[in-house]
């Protein structure tokens, strides 16, 4: 993996990376708003801590345990990422609540455009913050898009301690099992 100063870093500052989607996905993948990591390497879920990759191998949704770089190859699979905000910061805590809720109307408008079968937001945070919906556990949400259902998933950042790897893994698996579903 490529090092990066901190200058580097701090220069992809409000970056914006873009979207791995396509019209029709089984899931589509929904971070908080990119890491200074993954906006410096264009690659969703960089940083070396983020356990979004590993998780998403242990749950069954990937044959093998993909790369940061590799982020295309998950279409073929009927996955895509996107974020609820698309600036690039250091930490979440940076964005506004204007943002969010922003964020929330325009990812609403691209999940009823590009019609997946379910969104999954990994961060029950942000979902709350993003849809004004502060009683919002982990797991399948009341909430549609058109179609599209949703479902809150922990989220994977290292900073999260509160759900392992394995325990991620199995909620993540639950999503599965209901994607193969649906």
């Amino acid at each position: 993996m490529t090092r990066f100063t901190q200058a580097e870093l701090e220069a992809a500052r409000d970056r914006l990376v873009p979207d791995v989607v396509a019209d029709g996905l089984s899931v589509l993948f929904c971070g908080i708003n990119p890491g200074l990591m993954t906006a410096a390497t264009g690659h969703h879920f960089a940083r070396p801590g983020n356990r979004f990759w590993p998780v998403l191998h242990l749950s069954g949704f990937t044959p093998r345990l993909f790369k940061p770089a590799e982020q295309g190859e998950l279409l073929s699979h009927g996955l895509g990422i996107t974020n609820v905000v698309a600036r690039a910061t250091a930490r979440a805590d940076e964005l506004s609540a204007e943002e969010y809720h922003e964020g929330g109307r325009l990812l609403a408008e691209k999940v009823t455009r590009l019609r997946p079968r379910w969104l999954a937001v990994v961060g029950v945070t942000a979902y709350r913050a993003a849809f004004d919906d502060r009683k919002a556990q982990v797991g399948p949400q009341e909430r549609m898009f058109g179609e599209t259902r949703v479902w809150v998933l922990p989220n994977p950042s290292g900073l999260n301690a509160h759900w392992t790897a394995a325990t991620m893994a199995e909620e993540f698996g639950r999503l599965r099992v209901a994607a193969e579903g649906a």
